[in-house]
C-alpha cells in the first residue's frame, strides 16, 4: 500500500491484526511472493523489523523479534526436561524453533512438521539467519501433516512444540481436543508439551479453551507471557503442558547463547498478568 506524505512517497505493510486494530511497518518491497497449495506466502523486506514471513497478511515471523519468540516457545520446556533428546515440532516451517533446539547439547534428533513445503523453502532462500540449521544432520524435515503426525507415533518424543499459525486455515485443527490426545500419545511418560497460544487481547476465548481442555488431559498445565512487538497486542501466551514435571520449579540452568531467554525469566515468565489468570483460571 502506498501512503503519499508531503512530497514523498512511502511504500507500508499494513496488517490487519483485529478489527479495529492494524500494524504498520515502513517497507522497502517485497522479496518474494507465492500461492501455496494452502496460503498466500510472502517476504518482505522492511525498514525497522527487517526481513518478515508474511502468511495470508499476517506477519509470523521478523527479524527485529524473532528470536524472542523461538527462543520462549524451546527453551522454556527443554529447559525444564532433564534430558531432551528428540524434539518434534509442528509447524515452525521458518525453522527458528529447530535453530533453539539445536542449541541443547542432549538432544539427538529434532523432527519438523510443516504441512507447507513451499514455507521451509522460502525460509532456506530469504530468511537465513532464522532458518540456518534446518540443514544440520540431527533435524529430520518431514512434509506433512502434524495432525496426523503424533497419532501415529506413540511414545516416541520428549518434548513437542507447537509452533502454529493463527487458528485459522490448515492451523485450525492444532488447536483441537483431537490433536492435543494425540500429542499425549506422541510423548514418553515424562513428556512436555508447548504450544503458542494467541494474544490474551484478541483470543481471550481461545486462550481460555486450549487450557482448560489440556487440563483434562495433562496433570501439569500452565501458561506463560512474552513480549512480541510484531504480533496482535504484543502481549504474547504460550501454554505448557507436562506429564511430570512442574516448569517452576524443575528448571535447569544450561549455558545457552541467547538473546533474549534467560533462567531468571524463565521463572518470571509464569508470574501471569491478573487478566491471564482470570482467563485460564490459574
Amino acid at each position: 500500500m502506498t501512503i503519499l506524505g508531503g512530497m514523498e512517497l512511502h511504500l507500508w505493510f499494513i496488517e490487519e491484526q483485529a478489527p479495529g486494530m492494524a500494524l504498520a511497518l515502513k517497507a522497502m518491497g517485497t522479496i518474494h511472493r507465492e500461492k501455496t497449495e494452502y496460503q498466500d506466502l510472502a517476504v518482505i523486506e522492511t525498514i525497522d523489523a527487517g526481513r518478515a514471513l508474511v502468511l495470508d497478511g499476517c506477519i509470523m515471523t521478523s527479524d527485529m523479534d524473532e528470536f524472542i519468540y523461538h527462543e520462549m516457545i524451546v527453551h522454556v520446556p527443554l529447559c525444564v526436561h532433564p534430558s531432551p533428546e528428540k524434539v518434534l515440532v509442528v509447524g515452525g516451517g521458518d525453522g527458528g524453533s529447530i535453530r533453539e533446539i539445536l542449541k541443547h547439547d542432549s538432544v539427538k534428533q529434532a523432527v519438523l512438521s510443516e504441512i507447507d513445503g513451499k514455507v521451509v523453502e522460502a525460509a532456506k532462500k530469504y530468511l537465513p539467519n532464522t532458518s540456518c540449521r534446518l540443514d544440520d544432520p540431527r533435524c529430520s524435515i518431514m512434509i506433512g501433516d502434524g495432525f496426523r503426525h503424533v497419532n501415529t507415533h506413540p511414545a516416541e518424543y520428549d518434548v513437542i512444540l507447537c509452533d502454529s499459525t493463527d487458528p485459522v486455515g490448515p492451523g485450525i485443527v492444532l488447536f483441537s481436543e483431537e490433536f492435543y490426545k494425540g500429542v499425549y500419545s506422541s510423548l514418553k511418560d515424562d513428556g512436555i508439551f508447548v504450544a503458542q497460544t494467541e494474544s490474551p487481547f484478541y483470543y481471550r476465548d481461545l486462550l481460555s479453551k486450549v487450557s482448560q481442555t489440556l487440563k483434562g488431559i495433562f496433570p501439569i498445565v500452565k501458561t506463560y507471557v512474552t513480549v512480541m512487538p510484531t504480533y496482535p497486542g504484543a502481549l504474547w501466551t504460550f501454554t505448557l503442558a507436562s506429564k511430570k514435571y512442574d516448569p517452576v520449579t524443575c528448571v535447569r540452568r544450561v549455558d545457552l547463547k541467547t538473546k533474549y531467554y534467560t533462567t531468571e525469566l524463565h521463572k518470571a515468565s509464569f508470574a501471569l498478568p491478573k487478566m491471564v489468570e482470570d482467563i485460564v483460571g490459574a
